[in-house]
């Protein structure tokens, strides 16, 4: 691997794992280093297949987000 992954941003490693995808070793490497990089205390979601009522469930999150984005465009 000639790249230095740790000195790419974030929008070169995607490129780079898009371009390398067939490329195992390559794709695993960066892939393993934009992991590293996610903010810890980031929202994170279920996942909708392991919720009780997944529809229901991905609604009202979808209508709070949507109701968070209103509010704010109303403080404008």
């Amino acid at each position: 691997m000639t790249q230095n992954l740790k000195e790419m941003t974030n929008a070169e490693l995607k490129q780079y794992i898009s371009e390398n995808r067939n490329d195992e070793e390559a794709f695993h490497a960066a892939l393993q280093e934009l992991m590293s990089r996610r903010d810890p205390n980031a929202i994170r979601y279920p996942n909708p297949l392991a919720l009780a009522d997944p529809i229901a469930e991905m609604e009202a999150i979808f209508k709070e987000k949507l109701e968070q984005i209103k509010r704010a465009k109303q403080t404008e």
